[in-house]
């Protein structure tokens, strides 16, 4: 088990907690790793703490977009870049547990899955858990996903020798789930890990709260990404406000 793990990281002001994400990075069992991170213009001292963490880590790589172009962008940059053999994905804020790359990889090898994902715990901004941790389905195909999507961008992990390099879609969201629906087309699931290893913080002035927007893009991302007609739509729409609706009852 020695094979190179990209770590893709898109970065927007994100001073407050990025040491921390970086640190939980440093402190995985698994050491052969690179983590490449793509800051989005941010106006703080994000790229300044980075690069002083560089300084001792030469594992941490640091790229800067021209313009704000949102996470999406920035993760695409990141998979540009990235060279290893797994590719995996942690925002700026968030926190793995130290045996997290080494259980994906070993997921992989004991599935004969190429994609696998993880269960995490939940928290505020404060790394309050106030929230229930999400538990991941064993397994997930193509449609379970178009009905929710249980594959968190902070616990994908892909075996890139197998699936080859992909990119998510130009939306302004749901990029991560594009890119899952990619790889699924190809292959008949992604094998989920029970075990919780992450920390997902979830932040009260995230867009990714706004419920109202959610059901537009996610009504978008079915019509123009995915291409599915208006009865198709309809029809995962409704299980995506159910499933949305059980997912955050805490």
């Amino acid at each position: 088990m020695s094979g190179l793990v990209s770590i893709i990281t898109p970065s927007y002001n994100s001073a407050k907690y990025i040491a921390e994400t970086i640190q939980s990075v440093q402190n995985q069992t698994y050491t052969n790793w690179e983590m490449i991170i793509v800051d989005d213009c941010s106006s703080d001292n994000t790229e300044e703490i980075v690069k002083k963490i560089q300084q001792s880590d030469t594992r941490i790589h640091f790229f800067k977009l021209d313009q704000n172009s949102g996470s999406g962008v920035a993760r695409n940059k990141g998979i540009e870049k990235a060279s290893g053999e797994y590719m995996t994905f942690i925002d700026s804020d968030d926190i793995w547990f130290p045996e997290f790359i080494q259980n994906s990889i070993e997921a992989i090898q004991t599935s004969n899955a190429p994609f696998v994902f993880s269960s995490y715990r939940r928290s505020n901004e404060d790394l309050e858990f106030v929230y229930s941790d999400f538990i991941v389905p064993q397994k997930v195909t193509y449609t379970d996903v178009l009905k929710s999507n249980s594959i968190s961008c902070l616990t994908a992990f892909l075996d890139i020798n197998t699936l080859g390099k992909k990119y998510m879609p130009k939306i302004r969201k749901r990029q991560d789930m594009g890119l899952w629906l990619q790889y699924l087309k190809e292959i008949p699931y992604a094998s989920g890990i029970q075990q919780t290893q992450a920390i997902y913080r979830i932040r009260e002035n995230s867009l990714s709260r706004n419920k109202l927007n959610l059901l537009k893009y996610q009504w978008e991302f079915y019509r123009d990404v995915e291409k599915l007609n208006t009865f198709q739509s309809l029809y995962y729409m409704l299980h995506w406000m159910y499933r949305g609706f059980m997912k955050y009852r805490n």
